[in-house]
């Protein structure tokens, strides 16, 4: 903070003083113009110098009043600036710590139908390989018309008995196979129509008709058109090399490429025709797979326009993965609204392509930003209300914004964001996605929330038990964790060295008694997400959990990962499908998890900690610096005391310091 000169406050703001907060000082520090107080005074409460107007009122006044200060106190770039405030002391901003490679944003391709398509990392499970997308060119209904590859004599299945879309068209993946243009002649630039008549002219041999494939250009003034290849295993690649042996049907063509002397444990050994018929994965009807080697593609459809689209029309094209709704795969019936959607053909997008975003990242964007804001919003509401300071801790006020209530609402963004809701969906304001997401709407939370210690931005930005006592400790409590300088370092071949418990490790116990039973007021919350472990939905202890992990099926089926599921130690293996929050926990210690971060803040109301922290923030925050040890023993218990006397209103504590004279004495 830019600090402009010494000066002194007149009027009835120096008399807020008082005796109890006057420096031990031998001559009173010197008057200063009154213009540079009001200087000061405006960069401080409102984060910008005076106008040349509010100069001018001053003056005319003479004097810097109470009055002055409560209506500096009252505009919006006080609560702006103390917004600006809290930012910095919550360290707000979720972008680093929510993991999004773009692999849900749909994008606009720019040929054919010029369908909306995922591209990316969903490819490889979807379609054969990373970056692919569905075929521009058919319509998923029409799949037997428009045949890319005719002379493969197939009889294409548009859909399955469950309506799944399956491959329209396929194409040999360059990455294993070496595909060379077919031309009339050896050098030449012509090329036949399509591989038909390629295989008529002799350009192809006929046993290698399925190998021959048609292959739309991506490049040039050919773009989009079918151009005919001769694709067969990558002779300069280990891994094909070796797949000499040539495996035909009745009629001679040749339908795989075999490795005929394999090494022990060799994975990749054959490579058989692609066409449109696709494996099922992991043998499990209705979960299907690409086949190894093979790009196939599904058609097009007409498709809803996603929920972010604001430009009016009625209807988009789609890939036809993409644009499915389903809420579980109609076979296995496993849940499409987990991340596994993007690499099960059966999930697609669903409803309004709600568990995708816009390729233009606006979506991710717009959701970041609102989760930044939220506790915000919810500090401001307490300052402007005049409430006591520590229910920014507390209260289960919080606000909604267009972009926050359909995300809530629609479980939108499944794969990038894991955040439960923080009311039950019938209590959420229900606010348009097309509605402004500058306006916010005011709501109560459930009752386990604990104001911004339990926001999704909180959650996000300090993922782990640990990290989020760490920050409770520094921002609140002014209190930092380090071992002592005289503590006691076990000899290695003690016990408590292997100790699994970090509160009883020796040295990790010096700061971990702490930490984990404090932890453990966030233990209903899940780490690395900002998830809600409702005890309706995950009990204290899970048999099926336990049963999974002794059966050696630790992931058992993904539902168990809140759960213990390895035996480390003797606890551990009395443990097993029991929450890990109350892993160590002793019976006085299991409170804390069952009232959550409120039972927290208000033990430390009892100590006084959290006020005398405060004292010391805003001490920091106007004066520019920590307290020294002097000015400690002279301010932080009147500060103190006259912050608690107020209520515990943060606008009465920033009167309070920065009428001190340290405050006036700044140079």
């Amino acid at each position: 903070m830019l600090r402009m000169g010494r000066w002194l406050l007149v009027g009835a703001l120096g008399a807020l003083s008082g005796s109890a907060l006057a420096a031990d000082v031998c001559t009173a520090a010197p008057a200063v113009p009154l213009e540079r107080q009001v200087r000061q005074l405006y960069l401080d409460l409102l984060g910008r110098p005076p106008t040349m107007d509010e100069y001018r009122f001053m003056q005319s006044r003479g004097a810097i009043t109470q009055a002055d200060i409560d209506e500096l106190m009252s505009r919006d770039e006080f609560f702006g600036r103390m917004k600006t405030y809290h930012r910095a002391l919550l360290r707000a901003n979720v972008s680093a710590s929510v993991y999004d490679q773009g692999d849900t944003r749909l994008q606009s391709s720019s040929d054919g139908f010029k369908p909306f398509e995922l591209r990316g990392n969903p490819s490889a499970p979807l379609r054969g390989k990373n970056g692919i997308s569905c075929d521009h060119f058919v319509q998923q209904s029409d799949c037997t018309t428009n045949q890319q590859d005719p002379h493969f004599d197939l009889s294409p299945v548009c859909r399955d008995a469950n309506g799944v879309p399956m491959p329209v068209s396929v194409d040999y993946d360059p990455g294993i196979y070496q595909c060379t243009l077919v031309t009339t002649a050896p050098g030449a630039t012509t090329t036949p129509a399509d591989c038909a008549a390629a295989l008529t002219a002799g350009l192809v041999p006929d046993k290698y008709r399925y190998f021959c494939d048609n292959r739309r250009e991506t490049a040039g003034a050919a773009s989009g058109q079918l151009r005919p290849y001769l694709c067969l295993p990558d002779p300069t690649k280990p891994t094909t090399m070796v797949l000499s042996q040539e495996v035909t049907d009745s009629s001679g063509r040749v339908v795989s490429f075999v490795n005929p002397a394999p090494a022990a444990g060799a994975v990749f050994t054959q490579l058989d025709r692609c066409d449109l018929t696709m494996p099922l994965k992991n043998n499990v009807k209705g979960s299907y797979t690409p086949r190894r080697g093979c790009m196939q593609r599904e058609g097009v459809v007409a498709a809803p326009v996603p929920f972010w689209d604001k430009s009016g029309v009625t209807a988009i094209t789609s890939c036809a993965i993409e644009a499915q709704a389903r809420a579980v795969n109609p076979v296995t019936m496993e849940s499409c609204e987990t991340t596994r959607f993007t690499s099960d053909r059966s999930c697609g997008c669903g409803v309004g392509f709600r568990r995708c975003e816009a390729g233009d990242n606006s979506v991710h964007n717009a959701r970041l930003a609102a989760i930044n804001e939220e506790p915000l919003l919810i500090t401001d509401s307490v300052l402007r209300r005049n409430e006591d300071y520590f229910n920014i801790l507390t209260t289960r006020r919080s606000f909604l914004n267009s972009t926050l209530s359909e995300f809530y609402r629609e479980k939108q963004g499944v794969s990038v964001w894991a955040v439960s809701p923080q009311s039950s969906l019938e209590a959420l304001p229900q606010i348009d996605y097309t509605m402004d997401p500058t306006q916010w709407v005011e709501y109560v939370r459930d009752d386990n929330n604990a104001g911004v210690l339990t926001t999704p931005a909180f959650l996000y930005r300090f993922p782990t038990y640990r990290s989020r006592v760490n920050e409770f400790y520094g921002a609140f409590l002014c209190k930092h964790f380090s071992v002592p300088a005289d503590a006691v370092v076990a000899a290695p071949e003690d016990g408590c060295n292997r100790e699994n418990n970090l509160a009883k490790r020796c040295g990790c116990n010096y700061c971990h008694a702490t930490i984990e039973p404090t932890g453990a007021h966030w233990g209903r919350y899940g780490e690395r997400n900002a998830i809600y472990l409702d005890p309706a939905v995950y009990a204290k202890y899970d048999a099926r959990c336990r049963d999974c992990a002794l059966n050696g099926n630790l992931a058992c089926d993904g539902e168990c990962g809140n759960y213990v599921m390895q035996a480390l130690d003797g606890d551990g293996a009395n443990s097993l499908g029991l929450l890990k929050s109350y892993l160590y926990r002793t019976a006085d210690e299991e409170p804390n998890i069952v009232a959550g971060p409120r039972l927290l803040v208000e033990r430390m109301l009892q100590t006084g900690d959290l006020e005398r922290c405060a004292v010391q923030n805003m001490w920091q925050e106007f004066v520019g610096r920590p307290m020294s040890t002097q000015e400690q023993q002279l301010y932080l218990q009147p500060l103190t005391t006259g912050f608690v006397g107020k209520g515990r209103n943060l606008k009465e504590l920033i009167k309070l310091v920065i009428a001190t004279d340290a405050y006036r004495r700044i140079d």
